[in-house]
């Protein structure tokens, strides 16, 4: 709407009250988390009229990139020191994660085009800690024979079972070996290759990508799949699998806001949601901003824009932005990094996440790494949950703990016409939250989003 053009008026709009922008839509979008803007960007490109608000004044919401005044302002932390280096060279995850080269999204950033608007490059390495090490996780069986990981048999044993999974196909019985893994537990498939609880565990924690023990005593299909996307994407790009967004995450929002835009959506940051309006039939039907009003078939949006009866919390998560002066130790000097910590490794349930980034990803200053040290509370202090991955970083420069409240919905959405994101997990990849996101496109079109894309057609060269 052009600026001192008269807005326009509804039926519905009660007296006293003004149209939000164009006042009626397809569907409103509260938050630019990238769940959000991904939902937006989907659904403006299927021709839905979407507006989309945020009461921030920077795209990203809970994950967006701060330079470091934002940042030390966010933590009310004080004076910037000198010694960080220009504002301009920081880029600093709120919610860090790293992506699978060739899991489900980047399908949907292929599926989406938005890899036109965004540059990726690999990380170094993939670590686990085990008996108080450092190690490189073996996902080829060459590297297995390699590792120090495991005993020269279990390294065959390893090596065996990588080859099975490598030529497994769901579809085609002949590759299966007899073994039913629709039926079959991960820890019955394991066994049945003779691998010993340790080797269980690394492979399930620090490939599989599980955050607890549950996975075991389930069906191995769905963990073997996530294995396969894992070893798939290390040989796409051979120093690890994980791909990471040149200037960080938050050029993810900021690249499906744009498609959004593109295809006729409008946004408006800085501008905080007074309440959701309600039909006589109980169904969300608008929003109210002061003395503004929007009218839309469904209202969708992150867990901090819903009364507390439409959403339930599902734990904490805790996080520790750290800048340091040097790579991580016992990591080859890496400029990039992801290390998982399995829960039982340090008596804990929860594994414990560290993820390490640098100016070669153009997220900080030359010489400053910065790495974030992730978990989900078992308790109540932090500080002693984020441990054993803080003991890992050496001298810290800085640091900058946060503990969140994650929520889910209580409802899919479908009879109220809300549609509520789940938070951000505790872990450092975003397998678990495409999920979610797939769940949630699902539940708002009532259609399965099309993943039927290659990730190896990304155009890029990493």
């Amino acid at each position: 709407m052009a600026e001192g053009e008269a807005k326009p008026t509804f039926d519905w709009m009660p007296e006293g009250m003004e149209a939000l922008a164009d006042g009626e839509y397809d569907a409103i979008v509260m938050g630019t988390g990238l769940k959000e803007c991904v939902i937006s960007g989907l659904l403006s490109v299927n021709g839905l009229k979407v507006l989309h608000v945020d009461r921030n004044n920077y795209y990203g919401a809970d994950c967006a990139s701060l330079n470091l005044t934002n940042l030390f302002a966010k933590f009310q932390a004080g004076e910037v020191p000198s010694y960080l280096g220009a504002n301009r060279d920081y880029n600093v995850d709120l919610i860090p994660k790293l992506i699978m080269a060739c899991g489900d999204l980047t399908k949907m950033l292929l599926h989406s085009k938005v890899t036109r608007y965004l540059e990726f490059k690999s990380i170094d390495g993939s670590y686990v800690y085990k008996g108080q090490k450092i190690l490189k996780v073996p996902a080829t069986p060459e590297e297995a024979l390699k590792s120090s990981l495991m005993g020269l048999f279990e390294k065959r044993r390893f090596r065996k079972f990588l080859i099975y999974i490598d030529q497994y196909d769901a579809a085609k019985p002949e590759t299966h070996e007899g073994r039913d893994l629709n039926k079959m537990t991960m820890r019955e498939l394991y066994n049945d290759f003779g691998l010993v609880a340790e080797t269980h565990e690394f492979i399930s924690h620090a490939m599989c990508l599980q955050t607890d023990e549950k996975h075991l005593d389930e069906p191995a299909a769905s963990t073997v799949k996530e294995l396969q996307t894992y070893c798939y994407s290390l040989a796409r790009y051979g120093t690890s699998p994980y791909i990471y967004p040149i200037y960080g995450l938050g050029g993810l929002p900021e690249g499906f806001s744009r498609l959004c835009a593109i295809h006729g959506g409008t946004f408006m940051l800085n501008r905080d949601v007074d309440e959701i309006t309600y039909g006589e039939d109980g169904k969300a039907n608008g929003i109210k901003c002061g003395n503004e009003l929007a009218r839309a078939k469904m209202v969708i949006g992150d867990p901090s824009y819903f009364p507390r009866d439409k959403v339930r919390p599902t734990g904490q998560v805790a996080r520790c932005i750290c800048f340091l002066n040097h790579p991580i130790a016992n990591t080859n000097d890496s400029e990039s990094v992801q290390i998982i910590i399995p829960g039982p490794q340090v008596g804990r349930h929860n594994d414990v996440f560290v993820c390490s980034v640098s100016s070669a990803h153009c997220v900080s200053a030359k010489g400053v790494y910065i790495a974030i040290v992730s978990t989900k509370m078992e308790g109540s202090d932090p500080e002693k949950e984020l441990s054993p991955g803080l003991a890992l970083l050496g001298n810290i420069l800085q640091r900058f703990t946060s503990v969140a409240t994650t929520y889910e919905p209580v409802s899919d959405g479908t009879e109220d016409n809300c549609f509520v994101s789940a938070s951000f997990d505790g872990s450092s990849h975003f397998e678990n939250d495409v999920a979610d996101m797939l769940s949630l496109y699902k539940r708002v079109t009532g259609k399965e989003l099309d993943m039927n894309i290659n990730a190896d057609s990304v155009e890029a060269d990493y």
